[in-house]
Protein backbone atom coordinates (compact mmCIF):
# COMPACT_ATOMS: atom_id res chain seq x y z
CA UNK A 1 0.00 0.00 0.00
CA UNK A 2 3.06 2.32 0.61
CA UNK A 3 4.58 1.67 -2.62
CA UNK A 4 1.15 2.61 -4.45
CA UNK A 5 1.01 5.86 -2.39
CA UNK A 6 3.97 6.64 -3.34
CA UNK A 7 3.68 5.92 -6.99
CA UNK A 8 0.65 8.01 -6.84
CA UNK A 9 2.45 10.95 -4.87
CA UNK A 10 5.66 10.77 -7.40
CA UNK A 11 3.40 10.62 -10.33
CA UNK A 12 1.17 14.01 -9.43
CA UNK A 13 4.58 15.42 -8.97
CA UNK A 14 5.66 14.84 -12.48
CA UNK A 15 2.43 16.34 -13.80
CA UNK A 16 2.93 19.18 -11.58
CA UNK A 17 6.29 19.76 -13.24
CA UNK A 18 5.39 18.88 -16.91
CA UNK A 19 1.96 21.00 -17.10
CA UNK A 20 1.98 23.34 -14.09
CA UNK A 21 5.44 24.41 -13.69
CA UNK A 22 5.89 24.85 -17.59
CA UNK A 23 3.79 28.70 -17.48
CA UNK A 24 6.48 29.49 -14.87
CA UNK A 25 9.61 28.28 -16.61
CA UNK A 26 8.31 30.27 -19.79
CA UNK A 27 7.50 33.46 -18.16
CA UNK A 28 11.29 33.56 -16.95
CA UNK A 29 12.19 33.21 -20.77
CA UNK A 30 10.15 36.01 -21.60
CA UNK A 31 8.42 37.39 -24.74
CA UNK A 32 9.78 38.29 -28.15
CA UNK A 33 8.84 41.78 -29.11
CA UNK A 34 9.19 43.94 -32.23
CA UNK A 35 9.17 47.00 -30.00
CA UNK A 36 8.23 48.80 -26.78
CA UNK A 37 7.80 51.92 -25.51
CA UNK A 38 10.06 51.83 -21.83
CA UNK A 39 10.02 54.11 -18.81
CA UNK A 40 13.08 54.20 -16.58
CA UNK A 41 13.17 55.99 -13.13
CA UNK A 42 16.22 57.84 -13.01
CA UNK A 43 17.42 60.25 -9.93
CA UNK A 44 19.25 63.41 -10.02
CA UNK A 45 19.91 63.61 -6.67
CA UNK A 46 18.13 61.69 -3.13
CA UNK A 47 17.69 62.99 0.19
CA UNK A 48 19.87 62.44 2.92
CA UNK A 49 19.33 63.09 6.96
CA UNK A 50 16.58 65.21 8.73
CA UNK A 51 16.76 68.66 6.76
CA UNK A 52 16.07 66.51 3.42
CA UNK A 53 19.63 67.62 2.11
CA UNK A 54 19.90 66.47 -1.81
CA UNK A 55 22.48 64.86 -2.33
CA UNK A 56 23.83 64.81 -6.21
CA UNK A 57 24.47 61.60 -8.53
CA UNK A 58 25.41 60.97 -11.81
CA UNK A 59 22.61 59.13 -13.46
CA UNK A 60 23.50 56.58 -16.99
CA UNK A 61 21.41 55.35 -18.84
CA UNK A 62 22.01 51.71 -20.04
CA UNK A 63 20.64 50.51 -23.62
CA UNK A 64 21.48 46.67 -24.19
CA UNK A 65 20.96 44.80 -26.98
CA UNK A 66 20.49 41.30 -25.24
CA UNK A 67 19.53 39.32 -28.81
CA UNK A 68 22.59 37.49 -30.17
CA UNK A 69 21.25 37.58 -33.70
CA UNK A 70 19.29 40.56 -34.39
CA UNK A 71 19.92 44.13 -34.22
CA UNK A 72 17.01 46.97 -32.74
CA UNK A 73 16.99 50.32 -33.64
CA UNK A 74 16.51 52.87 -30.49
CA UNK A 75 14.06 55.98 -31.74
CA UNK A 76 13.50 57.80 -28.91
CA UNK A 77 15.21 58.65 -25.02
CA UNK A 78 13.99 61.48 -23.52
CA UNK A 79 14.88 62.78 -20.45
CA UNK A 80 12.42 63.95 -17.91
CA UNK A 81 11.98 66.38 -14.55
CA UNK A 82 10.10 64.92 -12.19
CA UNK A 83 6.99 67.33 -12.99
CA UNK A 84 7.11 65.67 -16.53
CA UNK A 85 8.73 68.10 -18.44
CA UNK A 86 10.96 66.92 -21.32
CA UNK A 87 14.21 68.38 -20.44
CA UNK A 88 16.47 66.59 -22.57
CA UNK A 89 15.94 64.97 -26.55
CA UNK A 90 19.38 62.26 -26.13
CA UNK A 91 18.75 61.27 -29.59
CA UNK A 92 19.11 63.26 -32.41
CA UNK A 93 18.45 60.29 -35.10
CA UNK A 94 17.52 56.63 -34.55
CA UNK A 95 20.53 54.38 -33.47
CA UNK A 96 20.91 50.66 -34.74
CA UNK A 97 22.08 48.79 -31.76
CA UNK A 98 24.03 45.50 -32.85
CA UNK A 99 23.73 41.98 -31.79
CA UNK A 100 24.85 41.92 -27.97
CA UNK A 101 25.83 45.69 -28.61
CA UNK A 102 25.28 48.61 -25.45
CA UNK A 103 24.61 52.34 -25.25
CA UNK A 104 24.88 54.72 -22.83
CA UNK A 105 23.65 58.19 -21.74
CA UNK A 106 24.99 60.20 -19.01
CA UNK A 107 23.26 62.75 -17.05
CA UNK A 108 26.44 64.43 -14.91
CA UNK A 109 26.61 65.08 -11.43
CA UNK A 110 25.70 68.84 -11.60
CA UNK A 111 23.10 68.47 -13.54
CA UNK A 112 19.88 68.76 -10.92
CA UNK A 113 16.90 69.75 -13.09
CA UNK A 114 15.84 66.33 -12.86
CA UNK A 115 15.06 65.70 -9.42
CA UNK A 116 13.93 62.95 -7.41
CA UNK A 117 11.60 62.08 -9.73
CA UNK A 118 13.63 62.21 -12.90
CA UNK A 119 12.79 59.72 -15.65
CA UNK A 120 13.92 58.18 -19.52
CA UNK A 121 11.76 57.22 -21.62
CA UNK A 122 13.25 55.09 -24.39
CA UNK A 123 11.63 53.56 -27.39
CA UNK A 124 12.85 50.65 -29.58
CA UNK A 125 11.61 48.51 -32.78
CA UNK A 126 12.96 45.56 -34.74
CA UNK A 127 11.88 44.28 -37.72
CA UNK A 128 11.78 40.91 -36.64
CA UNK A 129 10.58 39.72 -32.94
CA UNK A 130 13.95 39.81 -30.53
CA UNK A 131 14.25 39.62 -26.77
CA UNK A 132 13.82 43.32 -26.06
CA UNK A 133 16.91 44.82 -24.69
CA UNK A 134 17.53 45.38 -20.86
CA UNK A 135 17.09 49.24 -20.29
CA UNK A 136 18.16 50.55 -16.77
CA UNK A 137 19.72 53.23 -15.01
CA UNK A 138 22.77 53.78 -12.91
CA UNK A 139 22.77 56.30 -9.82
CA UNK A 140 26.60 57.34 -8.61
CA UNK A 141 28.07 59.94 -6.48
CA UNK A 142 30.13 60.87 -4.13
CA UNK A 143 30.21 63.55 -1.20
CA UNK A 144 32.79 64.09 1.48
CA UNK A 145 34.13 60.95 1.82
CA UNK A 146 30.49 59.38 1.11
CA UNK A 147 29.28 57.56 -1.84
CA UNK A 148 25.88 56.40 -2.69
CA UNK A 149 25.38 54.25 -6.03
CA UNK A 150 22.37 51.79 -7.20
CA UNK A 151 20.77 51.12 -10.06
CA UNK A 152 16.54 51.20 -11.48
CA UNK A 153 15.19 48.85 -13.94
CA UNK A 154 12.99 49.84 -16.94
CA UNK A 155 9.67 48.97 -16.92
CA UNK A 156 7.59 48.30 -20.17
CA UNK A 157 4.51 50.82 -20.59
CA UNK A 158 3.63 50.14 -24.20
CA UNK A 159 3.91 47.41 -26.68
CA UNK A 160 4.49 48.61 -30.23
CA UNK A 161 1.61 47.89 -32.47
CA UNK A 162 3.64 46.45 -35.15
Amino acid sequence: MKIRRSCIYLLFLCLFVYWGASPLLAKERGELSRGQTIYVPAYSHIYSGNREKPFLLTATLSIRNIDAKHPIQVTKVGYYATKGKLLKDCLDDPVILQPLESIRYVISQNDSSGGSGANFLVRWQSKKPVNPPIVETVMIGTQMQQGVSFTSRGQVIRESSK
